[in-house]
């Protein structure tokens, strides 16, 4: 399998339609922050602030190339208002949506093979 710059090679797509279809989302995901930016918007429109106090210490720079990616791959929508200063709000779009099953199942696992955080009492 070989995933170039401009996307997946056409043979592997043709001979490997499964591994493309994980290797596909799993290239749409690719980022830190993507997984934590798709949760974030569940149900709610953000600002550019709350996300980005949400996720702490990620840089501007940072959270601004997540947010510009999943935009270009339809995951998330931007919508501005012309107002001064601009409004801009994120939300998921129908295909952001279908994400969220993938990010429910990865909790899941989590919670069951993951480790267990320590207890406060004892």
């Amino acid at each position: 399998m070989r995933v170039c710059n401009e996307g997946f090679e056409q043979d592997f797509i043709n001979e490997k339609s499964n591994m493309y279809a994980i290797a596909f989302t799993q290239n749409i995901l690719s980022g830190r922050w993507k997984y934590f930016i798709i949760w974030y918007l569940e149900g709610e429109r953000r600002r550019f602030t709350e996300i980005k106090y949400f996720l702490g210490g990620l840089s501007q720079g940072s959270l601004t190339k997540q947010l510009k990616e999943l935009e270009e791959d339809g995951i998330i929508k931007r919508d501005v208002y012309p107002e001064v200063p601009p409004r801009v709000e994120y939300s998921l779009t129908e295909k952001g949506i279908k994400l969220l099953p993938v990010l429910k199942g990865m909790e899941n696992f989590g919670k069951e093979y993951g480790e267990k955080p320590e207890s406060d009492e004892g």
